[in-house]
């Protein structure tokens, strides 16, 4: 029989996408300097990028801030910051970066960072998720909370994007809701306190594996596979995928390793069929022109029926472009398909 203890919360993981770096920086600036935890920090950012953030957190509050480095150890009072195109992992008290596949299209992803500290910190751990879209990081935060960690959730009316803290409370709704300017001050006083008569759960073998396969640092195409088979391809590699029901939460994983939480995937398939039908509009149109350039050819010669017959074959495939143009006003507009997605400012 396990015998409850008392446990401090001495490592504390924030994640945030579009819209969370303002939301940061004003966390950042409202802890104590004698912060007695290590702050982990993952913001989504382009795998090509020149991040800044570590300076802008650095200047912004009175914890040092710095990269994350690999191997390093984690030290209460310090921000350590997830670098472009690396997952930020925790292990034991160590800090790890990876390259393991990407998560709902990301690396560094949140879920991957939360799920770490999950496994290996337990209920010494505090997750906050802050402003951005779609629901990276809702998934980690449940794993926290499966262990007894903190949940700590931006106020959804007071996110410049709602969409993350909106998915992280539909799977912990016990999360406590703070205003922007009380994140700061209510990590402090979480942080502080001691949580009495605490029993560890269970061993989560599928947090387990999906912490040891983010360590990876590469693809596991004949690893042990999770949760059961679902009729959904992945949108990166078009590989079958499971689905996964754990800690309150459901996502993807596909065979080569990409992981997808259930809105991530769904937008990722709205641009599969976006840039198919774009495709497929722009090809009829090209053969519209083709069509008629042959029937301009042949104006005027003997083949009058052959000008004719092109003429036609024109009218119909512009036809079956306006089709598609007509019934799919949400995928085909005037504007280019697929926007890039924009990226918070990390130059400064």
């Amino acid at each position: 029989m396990t015998t409850p203890s008392t446990i401090t919360r001495d490592l504390v993981v924030i994640g945030g996408s579009a819209g969370g770096l303002e939301a940061l920086r004003t966390v950042v600036a409202r802890l104590p300097a004698d912060l007695p935890a290590a702050v982990l920090v993952v913001l989504h950012i382009p795998a090509e990028a020149d991040s800044a953030l570590a300076r802008i957190l650095d200047r912004d509050g009175p914890l040092p801030a710095a990269p994350a480095i690999t191997g390093e150890t984690l030290q209460a009072g310090r921000i350590y910051v997830a670098v472009p195109d690396h997952h930020l992992l925790v292990h034991d008290d160590r800090i790890r970066l990876s390259r393991a596949p990407r998560q709902n299209r990301v690396r560094p992803a949140i879920d991957a960072l939360f799920r770490s500290a999950a496994r290996w910190r337990g209920p010494r751990t505090l997750g906050v998720v802050l402003s951005g879209s779609l629901d990276d990081g809702a998934a980690g935060l449940a794993a926290i909370d499966a262990v007894g960690g903190q949940a700590v959730v931006q106020d959804p009316a007071d996110a410049f994007v709602s969409s993350m803290p909106t998915a992280a409370l539909a799977v912990v709704p016990t999360a406590i809701r703070c205003q922007t300017v009380d994140l700061g001050p209510t990590i402090a006083k979480l942080v502080a306190e001691q949580v009495h008569g605490w029993t560890p759960p269970p061993v989560d073998r599928t947090l387990v594996l999906e912490t040891d396969m983010a360590e990876a640092d590469q693809a596991v195409p004949d690893g042990p596979r999770l949760g059961r088979p679902a009729a959904v391809s992945c949108p990166d590699c078009t590989g079958g995928m499971n689905i996964v029901e754990s800690a309150n939460a459901v996502y993807y994983r596909c065979h080569t390793g990409h992981v997808w939480s259930s809105l991530t995937l769904i937008d990722a398939q709205r641009e599969v069929i976006e840039r198919s039908l774009w495709t497929a509009v722009s090809i009829l149109e090209e053969q519209g022109t083709i069509h008629l350039a042959l029937a301009d050819r042949a104006r005027g010669t003997a083949a009058g029926r052959t000008e004719a017959h092109q003429r036609a074959a024109a009218e119909e495939v512009n036809n079956a472009a306006q089709v598609i143009r007509k019934h799919f006003p949400e995928f085909i507009s005037d504007r280019s398909p697929v926007d890039p997605p924009v990226a918070p400012d990390l130059s400064r």
